[in-house]
């Protein structure tokens, strides 16, 4: 479109002015009407919480997003950017991205009287009609809609009780914006009542003024359950004055959670090109999360964000890329070992319950590595518990058998070469793999292999330890003796 320089150009080209619920509307519908999908980049949502939010978008209603941390309830908020108009004109010299057929200001009101259809006028780009606060204790009332400014005041000579003395809040600033506020709770009650009005007049009172000023704003407020007891709470006035309270939640399923990983993860291109990442590392990186959500050590109400999957997936890169710099190789393949990377990400993202804190941090990590590894294993092989019960041979006796007389040292740091020569020398291990996977990859098996001993370990069929950074495998029975 055409940027025009002035009032009467803008008015003879015909165009028309849209207030900013009704141009989110319009843009949303021919988004639709196109078949494209708005908030690109979101994922697992598509048959939840984005219909929602596109209703509510298309009702014209201030927004509200609660969820646990991690739910991308922000990266929702800024996409809706994408859903205005390019660029929309404003009065040159306004504070308050004015709209040139409806002036709100004393001043921008003046420009117009003064210069008729000659007021010059500048072009807003969508990105700048987003403002983001967040909201912590020391938010005041002025920080967010004004109050008098008395040094401006004094410098323009001008009487306390002038409007064009006022400061204007963040509020006002973002007129014909999106203003989005995060962590709603955290805003103490008293600053919460100075909304009350924008909301549902569509306009803001400054204190000590007789003016009244009809913003144009599409509200977007981000709130987490856990603050209503921790911290402190929406006050009902102001969420009965939210039109629509939209609930996010974590992927629901793996695909989603790994797409989002792979999305979001920092991994230098260097990395990309040195590190490997087989399917069943992909798959367990992201399994983490959903174990650690279901377990009783953590606490639920407090969230697994998404984050620990993508920081223990960067971690695992890291782990694999520190072992072949230190061997010179200039490419490998993650292993089951290099999951004790992942390990920080776990204890940097939990809550623990009291049972957790007896248990320890480190401790706590070190089980959902474990049950991980177990959940995982039941999808692919034959249950050992299960079979254990039976009186027929189980597939896994010749592999117990052969730690009767052997043990097995794994160094978490070895080459790949010698990874895979310690791991083939375990005949019968290769051998039930090949069995349980006759198509797997030859490039894959010391992979399968090692996961295999670590899940029997994790079923009590044979012993490990874990010391040095090493790995020993033993049979149960020796494993006591020693």
């Amino acid at each position: 479109m055409e940027l025009y320089k002035t009032l009467g150009e803008l008015r003879k080209s015909g165009y028309t002015s849209l207030r900013i619920k009704d141009e989110l509307r319009k843009n949303l519908i021919d988004l639709l009407r196109k078949g494209e999908q708005p908030f690109q980049g979101v994922v697992g949502y598509q048959d939840t919480v984005l219909p929602q939010l596109q209703r509510a978008i298309l009702a014209k209603h201030n927004i509200s997003l609660l969820g646990l941390r991690g739910q991308a309830k922000t990266t929702i908020a800024r996409l809706m950017v994408d859903l205005l108009d390019e660029y929309i004109p404003a009065i040159e010299g306004s504070e308050l991205n004015e709209d040139p057929f409806h002036p709100i200001t004393k001043k921008a009101k003046a420009i117009i009287e003064e210069m008729g259809d000659k007021t010059p006028l500048r072009w807003i780009h969508r990105s700048e009609r987003y403002t983001e606060k967040l909201a912590t204790p020391d938010v005041s009332v002025s920080d967010l809609i004004g109050d008098l400014d008395p040094i401006k005041a004094a410098h323009l000579k001008l009487n306390f009780s002038d409007e064009e003395a006022i400061h204007y809040g963040l509020v006002p600033h973002s007129n014909r914006g999106i203003f989005v506020i995060n962590e709603l709770p955290d805003l103490q009650p008293r600053i919460q009542v100075s909304l009350f009005n924008i909301l549902q007049e569509g306009d803001i009172q400054i204190r000590g003024f007789k003016v009244r000023l009809p913003l144009d704003i599409q509200f977007v407020f981000t709130s987490n359950p856990e603050d209503y007891t921790n911290r402190g709470s929406i006050i009902t006035p102001l969420k009965d004055r939210i039109q629509s309270q939209i609930i996010t939640h974590y992927p629901m399923s793996i695909n989603d959670s790994k797409v989002i990983t792979r999305q979001e993860a920092q991994i230098d291109d260097a990395q990309k090109s040195m590190v490997t990442v087989p399917p069943l590392l992909d798959v367990m990186i992201e399994e983490l999360s959903f174990v650690a959500r279901e377990s009783d050590l953590i606490d639920q109400k407090s969230g697994v964000s998404v984050r620990l999957s993508i920081t223990a997936f960067e971690n695992l890169i890291a782990t694999a890329e520190l072992r072949a710099l230190k061997n010179s190789q200039k490419t490998t393949t993650v292993r089951i070992s290099d999951l004790i990377g992942a390990i920080p990400a776990i204890t940097g993202k939990v809550e623990l319950v009291y049972e957790g804190e007896q248990e320890g941090a480190l401790q706590v990590a070190h089980q959902i590595i474990r049950n991980t590894i177990r959940k995982e294993f039941l999808k692919t092989f034959p249950s050992p518990e299960r079979l254990s019960k039976r009186e027929a041979p189980s597939p896994y006796d010749p592999i117990i058998q052969w730690f009767g007389s052997h043990s097995l040292d794994l160094d978490n740091d070895a080459t790949d070469a010698d990874y895979a020569a310690k791991l083939a020398s375990i005949k019968p291990l290769i051998l039930f793999i090949k069995d349980y996977m006759p198509e797997v990859d030859k490039t894959e098996i010391p992979l399968y292999a090692e996961f295999v001993l670590h899940a029997l370990a994790e079923f009590s069929m044979i012993s490990k330890k874990s010391y040095h950074g090493k790995v020993n495998f033993n049979d149960m029975l020796g494993s006591l003796l020693s």
